[in-house]
């Protein structure tokens, strides 16, 4: 059984220890996660288990042939060669067996040296060959690759094509294409979209060899793992199960240290507080300095920062109407040829939480950017509802953030009044800790700039959110706070995110879209995935197919119509049968009549809702309220109106599911 152990492993940066002596142990069949705060070392802690870093002292021991493969957050670049070429670098270990495999046999027939012996390490090496799947390595390679999402004419084009996210899909491509017998992976799903994401789950599930990986998935590791190692202040600590089952082992056992905590902390802020006040007081100066002694001397109590509580909320949702935004006819192509849009229709009411799904490619981003008003090169209508006011954010916000001032004094100009002070736990729920907070914007990375641009955004008083991946650059713990204010959030939500997880907490409805092509699922991301297997299965069942990935492309891409019914067709093109010339214009007449009844109700109800905000309105007025029969008859006429958008509004939704039907 291969291994990698380490005993009592220490590690320091200058006056701060990163490993105090450390002992893990990772063996054939392990499934670690490695967890901890930013910056408490674990991507160090995954160098020296590699090889890379020495640590101080300790002991470090490896099971005889026992190969490792390490795959870093990031900063591999590959070049030089085609994809394909590329790949097959992974399986030197193979090559060098097969060299010295025929070394062997060289001195055997020459009668160099002692023949039992050198036909016993013969043997030995050609199982270890055979073990590796050597001699599968041109179908394993292409396995992999596609299952990463890169596709067969990607296989002969130049590495150096290929942007940063998927140079780093190479790097992880040709780790796993090793099997070695250790895999220590360090974020390993940073680059990856959901699909890619489910193909490594399943790989890793079925791994024979060990693996410790890092991620700030937690879905991921859930369907991953089996033990957790924490790494904190210097410390690890072993957990077995899964990941959230570490969550709540880790919190019921740090109650009380918490109760400590924020004890110590109450303490604190008191003595902080008189300090501040009376410090410079010169009859109260002596009590001052007592009470600093008493801070500097104080052994600060800290608690993993995945177990403080921070809680925000969004300002206030401006008012807004039932009816949110309409999409109609919405198409959109690059190449003047290929939509990545075609006739998309989508309507959004207001409390929905809607997930765009689909694989890299299919238009959800360009989507995001249409719904924001980012793009308007594009064909269709976009109808706002009454009110709507859109909050946008993507990657790209990053590029906008720039200046000398620090990253507080910049929030402070933006944040509303009564958020300032809340700015710095806020700070802290996205990875601003301690003097973080006073970094110039100048020095920040584009991650940082990133989480800097989205706390900026969820600051603002709007009631449309647009979120293209919220969650990169963010730890699980900053998720957490993210996903409860956007559950809390009076307004409504479009977004797309590779994180399951954050995807199936979040989620009240799923628009799936493939190039040119797209699918309404009314209900949560599970709803989805049930109606998607439901979908395959059956046409697995009419077609004969198997369940090979080669199979499922296909289905996915005969399975859905230019119009995004895929299910509504299925008999369609089962029975052949095309509409008469006569049944297809009585067919049109009745679909443009209906549009007619939708857009007229549309406007109705935008109307009332318009009357019912102007009387709203006229309720806060001093003369209004403070006279009750002025009151009584504007709140009747406000219920009337409510009423009447309530009849309308189920008029809109009967109208629009009979058109649907076309």
């Amino acid at each position: 059984m291969a291994f990698v152990q380490f005993s009592q492993v220490s590690l320091a940066f200058g006056d701060r220890d990163i490993l105090k002596n450390v002992t893990i142990n990772l063996q054939t069949g392990s499934k670690v996660a490695l967890t901890g705060a930013n910056g408490a070392g674990k991507s160090t802690l995954i160098k020296v288990l590699a090889g890379l870093v020495k640590p101080d002292s300790g002991s470090r021991a490896v099971q005889k042939d026992s190969r490792i493969a390490y795959l870093p957050q990031s900063g591999l670049t590959h070049h030089g060669c085609t994809l394909k070429e590329e790949a097959d670098k992974a399986f030197e270990f193979g090559y060098e067996l097969q060299h010295q495999i025929d070394q062997l046999g060289e001195e055997v027939q020459k009668g160099q040296g002692n023949t039992d012996a050198l036909l016993i390490r013969q043997a030995e090496l050609i199982q270890e060959l055979q073990d590796s799947q050597w001699d599968r390595r041109d179908a394993m390679a292409e396995s992999v690759l596609l299952g990463l999402g890169f596709s067969r004419e990607d296989l002969n084009r130049k590495t150096e094509e290929f942007s940063g996210g998927w140079q780093m899909r190479i790097a992880l491509a040709k780790a796993l294409m090793q099997n070695p017998d250790i895999l220590l992976l360090d974020e390993p799903t940073n680059y990856l979209d959901i699909e890619a994401r489910s193909w490594l789950e399943s790989f890793l599930q079925n791994y024979k060899g060990g693996f410790l990986l890092v991620s700030h998935d937690r879905y991921f590791l859930d369907v991953t793992i089996n033990e957790v190692y924490e790494l904190f202040n210097g410390d690890l600590k072993k957990y077995p199960g899964n990941f959230s089952h570490y969550e709540k082992v880790r919190q019921v056992e740090l109650q009380t240290l918490i109760a400590e905590y924020e004890q110590q902390q109450q303490e604190i802020n008191k003595l902080e507080d008189y300090i501040n006040r009376f410090g410079a007081k010169a009859t109260k100066a002596a009590q001052a300095q007592e009470y600093q002694k008493r801070l500097d001397k104080m052994v600060r109590i800290e608690i993993p920062e995945s177990l403080k509580k921070i809680h925000f909320s969004f300002p206030p949702a401006p008012h807004a109407g039932r009816l949110v935004l309409r999409l109609k006819d919405i198409c959109k192509s690059y190449d003047g040829s290929r939509k990545v849009l075609d006739n998309l229709e989508l309507t959004l009411e207001n409390g929905e939480r809607l997930v765009v799904a689909g694989r890299n490619g299919a238009g959800k981003s360009t989507l995001l950017r249409i719904i924001a008003e980012e793009d308007k090169d594009f064909t269709g209508q976009i109808i706002p509802g009454s009110g709507v006011q859109i909050g946008y954010f993507s990657q790209d916000n990053a590029e906008t953030i720039k200046g000398k001032e620090t990253i507080l004094e910049y929030l402070e100009e933006r944040a509303p009044l009564e958020l300032i002070p809340k700015l710095r736990d806020m700070l802290g729920a996205f990875l601003f800790r301690g003097d973080d907070v006073y970094k110039s914007l100048d020095v920040l990375s584009g991650g940082e700039k990133s989480r800097i641009a989205l706390l900026q955004l969820l600051l603002s008083p709007v009631n449309l959110l647009v979120l293209d991946e919220p969650t990169n650059h963010l730890d699980i713990h900053s998720k957490d706070v993210l996903l409860k204010a956007l559950e809390s959030f009076g307004g409504t939500v479009v977004f797309v995110s590779h994180d399951r997880g954050f995807i199936e907490e979040l989620a009240t409805k799923v628009l799936h879209l493939e190039p040119g092509k797209f699918k309404y699922y009314p209900g949560n991301y599970q709803y989805y995935i049930e109606q998607v297997e439901k979908q395959s299965a059956g046409e697995n069942l009419s077609l004969g197919l198997g369940h090979s990935p080669e199979n499922s492309a296909k289905q996915n891409e005969s399975s859905s119509s230019s119009n995004g019914d895929a299910l509504r067709n299925v008999p369609e093109a089962a029975s052949e049968t095309k509409l008469s010339w006569e049944e297809q214009k009585k067919r049109d007449a009745e679909k443009r009549k209906v549009e007619k009844e939708v857009s007229k109700l549309e406007a109705e109800i935008e109307e009332l809702e318009n009357k019912k905000s102007e009387l709203e309105a006229k309720m806060g007025n001093p003369e209004v309220y403070s006279n009750g029969e002025k009151a009584k008859a504007v709140q009747s006429e406000i219920n009337a109106l409510i009423s009447q958008i309530d009849q309308k509004t189920q008029a809109w939704e009967e109208a629009s599911e009979k058109l649907m039907e076309f």
